[in-house]
């Protein structure tokens, strides 16, 4: 259950750095980007939601009893 709850806290924590880099990156002035905070949220943010749906995934439901 546990892993469970943690996998859905790093799937929506993966979920939030993609969104936070597609804002980064739809937000530019005078033709620049932000290279480095794109990539650093996108991968973070990749790595976190896979990471996060291996834990659901790989976990079972217990039965109770």
């Amino acid at each position: 259950m546990e892993k469970r709850v943690l996998g859905v806290v790093l799937t929506m924590l993966g979920v939030l750095g993609l969104v936070m880099g597609a804002v980064k990156f739809v937000e530019h002035s005078n033709n620049t980007y932000d290279i480095k905070a794109i990539c650093m949220y996108g991968i973070l943010g990749l790595i976190f939601f896979f990471a996060g749906v291996g834990l659901i995934r790989g976990t079972r439901d217990m039965p109770n009893g």
